[in-house]
């Protein structure tokens, strides 16, 4: 089979090997556990509250209305007591507005929600389910799913892509989910693909999947959906780079997926969907990894939205040896978390603990001007120089070096001999030219 792949990247240890064999358990919810459900879990406008201290609250039910169209709903993760409305800390330190329940043990659904037959509904009401159930990209970006499946009557989709590469290292959650649920994720592409239309349908997989490309493949066996194997390359999950590796389209710098007629979605977002407009669950559940050199036992958990990491850390056996740094997500993309007090969010694919000898203190040196961020940038920009600029708030200047097509993969941080921390910088101008852009 070709392995097909896309221009620049580079390849880190992709330490899989310690949970990609274990099969997906749930994290245990008890009686009196507190969950935080934090209002700001996507991309767009916050939900806002419309319970109060004092409520009960059932699985599945609405806890916070949508501000906006790139805005979803937020729902309980389980039955209980409605203990607070107010800030609480998330990962990065920040106090975003959360819904705290109190579980009381029962787990009881919302009996208002109700699914629906695919086959016979339009796609209008199709997006209304998804829209309803809250669901977002489930890779991580945590973009409203709805919106993408809303593209401009002058944007032609041809092809649907589904992201099975999950190339971030450790990661093992949706490599999981096609080995133990591929049946959800290929109903999940065939509502997708009702809603925008196409015939044409791809799952792109790395190689160093092949019983999920196996599996996958079995799965999608006369129902119009192809399977691509891809060379183990990252960032090969991102967006612009996964549509180059199948399709061989390019998406214009400054465009979207949809100006080259392509839609992505992630696997864990098709299964999702699936859920969403077959059974009326909303998105209060999800998959992520444990993992790292400083956990006991690597583990893939169905986790509840609201579940601080402390439980999931727990359930893996705890801390192994001396805690150096906690990461949400997987180690490339990811972010530090501040705490493991912090709760799990629709968008955490990970949690990963590093010993303290894993920390990097090295300190930052000049640039050697080696070019190795270049040749890696998946992007074709020039990270060292759109830096410079940015410790300089030169952001003019790099803005016209194209800074906002800077996909944010960490890869030029990665490569770069002298340490020099150019993700930073890099986000930093692509935050003051965003800010530019919304004064004008």
């Amino acid at each position: 089979m070709e392995l097909k792949t896309f221009r620049g990247g580079l390849h880190p240890p992709d330490n899989k090997k310690w949970s990609d064999k274990k099969a997906i358990e749930v994290c245990p919810l008890a009686e009196g556990d507190e969950l935080v459900i934090h209002l700001s879990q996507h991309i767009g406008a916050p939900a806002e509250a419309c319970v109060k201290k004092g409520d009960l609250v059932k699985k599945g039910q609405v806890i916070g209305t949508p501000k906006g169209f790139v805005s979803v709903p937020i729902h309980a993760s389980t039955s209980g007591e409605v203990i607070a409305v107010e800030p609480r800390i998330a990962s990065a330190g920040t106090m975003l507005p959360a819904v705290v329940i109190k579980a009381d043990g029962e787990d009881a659904w919302d009996e208002g929600l109700v699914g629906g037959d695919p086959d016979t509904m339009t796609p209008d009401e199709i997006k209304d389910k998804i829209k309803d159930a809250g669901i977002v990209g489930m890779g991580g970006a945590t973009f409203p799913t709805h919106v993408k499946l809303s593209p401009p009557e002058d944007k032609k989709i041809e092809y649907l892509i589904l992201n099975g590469v999950e190339c971030e290292p450790y990661l093992t959650a949706d490599d999981r989910l096609m080995l133990e649920d591929p049946e959800s994720i290929v109903e999940g592409i065939l509502i997708l693909k009702k809603v925008l239309g196409v015939d044409k349908a791809i799952i792109g997989i790395e190689a160093n999947k092949p019983d999920a490309i196996e599996t996958m493949t079995n799965a999608c066996a006369g129902k119009g959906v192809e399977v691509g194997a891809l060379k183990v390359q990252y960032p090969q999950g991102a967006e612009k780079q996964l549509i180059f590796a199948l399709t061989g389209r390019e998406v214009p710098s400054g465009g979207l997926p949809m100006d080259c007629g392509v839609v992505v979605q992630n696997v864990g977002t098709a299964a999702a969907v699936n859920d969403a407009v077959r059974k009326g669950i909303p998105l209060i559940e999800r998959i992520a990894t444990v993992s790292g050199a400083a956990i006991a036992e690597p583990k893939n958990l169905k986790i509840k939205i609201g579940q601080p990491l402390s439980k999931l850390v727990e359930f893996c056996g705890g801390i192994k040896g001396d805690l150096g740094k906690v990461i949400q997500g997987g180690p490339m993309m990811g972010m530090a978390a501040v705490s493991l007090d912090v709760p799990a969010t629709r968008g955490t694919s990970g949690v990963l603990l590093f010993a303290e000898d894993q920390v990097l203190k090295e300190p930052e040196g000049p640039c050697v001007r080696c070019g190795n961020c270049v040749r890696a940038c998946p992007a074709f920009i020039m990270p060292t120089e759109i830096a410079t600029m940015a410790r300089n708030s030169m952001f003019d200047e790099a803005e016209k070096l194209n800074a906002m097509d800077c996909i944010e993969c960490g890869c030029c941080t990665y490569i770069c001999p002298a340490r020099i921390p150019l993700i930073q910088s890099l986000r930093q101008a692509k935050g003051a030219i965003l800010a530019k852009r919304r004064k004008v």
